[in-house]
């Protein structure tokens, strides 16, 4: 099981490099980057072909005992209403990719030994964290099982969503909230919310907000030059101030684990920074909550190389491919070295 030194300095060692690297030459021709899906990508029958992993079993079966339910078992069979509500998907997407990461490590060592950084999406911040030593496992899905009973909650007392847009290089998304804020003041609602929540790739944004305004730009999307919108299934504002009331159950249950300073580079959601010492990571997982995830940013830091330096491989560890379709997105040299595990799992079951 992931140890609190984690995954990658598990796999450092193991190469005989130690655990905060150094030394002997890597055995990979290129470092790689590990990237941790978010809320989203969850689907009845993830994580099917993890339990041939040995560390990934222990991964689940640690889950169960922390849950008090049988996480695996949801996972595969659902039902998917149970699955998608936010109370369970965030526990169950932060698992499987743990898991993912685990069976990374057994099928192809060197993409978890040469490993230079990691980010993840929301929820897969915890998950990067681990990952990198800086939280133990099941500590952090305490946390995330705090977090994401919290975020069900705030959901549950306003009715508010987020919403899809893809832009235009002149899409004006200032006044389209504005405009929104202003239309739910006309029907009744005292302190409108309605602002970008997510920034994806270029044009690619998530507005978040009371459902009131999310259908007025729905039904005004031309005049803003949206070229599409799509609601999300999840059902509250994440990372806009709705979620203000997860702030302080999240933060007490932060309080009572340890953290670390990470072995390996990740970075923040909330500032696309790494993150540098335990303190600043309790504050702004907290912060992350009511904070839109920069995630265009962060792209554009972590694949910043010097002309010459080769890019990193990239391989996005856990269900679905969204980080995936992001980063080509964002930047397509760095894409044509990606891979999802998803597919790692697809081509041995080919084999076997």
């Amino acid at each position: 099981m992931l140890a609190r030194r984690g995954l990658a300095a598990a796999a450092a060692a193991a190469a005989g490099r130690g655990a905060r690297g150094a030394a002997s030459p890597s055995p990979s021709p290129r470092p790689s980057v590990l990237l941790f899906p978010g809320q989203g990508g969850q689907r009845v029958g993830m994580g099917r072909g993890l339990p041939g992993c040995p560390g990934a079993r222990r991964l689940f079966r640690a889950a169960e005992r922390v849950l008090g339910y049988d996480l695996l078992g949801l996972c595969l069979g659902g039902p998917r209403a149970e699955l998608d509500r936010t109370a369970r998907c965030q526990p169950a997407l932060f698992v499987c990719s743990l898991a993912a990461a685990e069976a990374l490590r057994h099928r192809q060592p060197a993409a978890v030994e040469n490993c230079v950084a990691a980010a993840g999406f929301s929820l897969g911040e915890y998950a990067a964290l681990v990952f990198a030593g800086a939280i133990e496992y099941a500590e952090a899905l305490y946390v995330v099982k705090v977090r994401a009973e919290a975020m069900q909650e705030a959901s549950e007392a306003v009715p508010s969503g987020m919403l899809s847009v893809i832009g235009r290089h002149h899409s004006d998304y200032v006044a389209a909230c504005r405009d929104a804020c202003e239309h739910c003041k006309s029907v009744g609602i005292e302190d409108p919310v309605c602002e970008i929540s997510n920034y994806l790739f270029p044009d690619g944004r998530v507005i978040a907000g009371h459902l009131q305004a999310l259908e007025f730009l729905q039904q005004n999307a031309k005049k803003y030059s949206f070229a599409r919108v799509k609601m999300l299934p999840v059902s509250g504002a994440f990372h806009t101030r709705l979620m203000e009331p997860a702030v302080e159950p999240l933060s007490e249950a932060l309080g009572l684990i340890n953290i670390q300073k990470p072995l390996i580079p990740v970075y923040s959601n909330v500032d696309c920074q790494r993150y540098t010492e335990p303190k600043q990571i309790k504050h702004l997982l907290v912060k992350q909550l009511i904070s839109p995830v920069k995630w265009e940013q962060t792209m554009h830091i972590m694949y910043d190389r010097k002309k010459g330096v080769e890019l990193p491989c990239t391989y996005e560890v856990g269900p679905g491919g969204q980080l995936g379709a992001m980063l080509k997105n964002c930047n397509m040299k760095a894409w044509r070295f990606y891979t999802n595990t998803d597919s790692l799992e697809d081509e041995e079951k080919e084999e076997t």
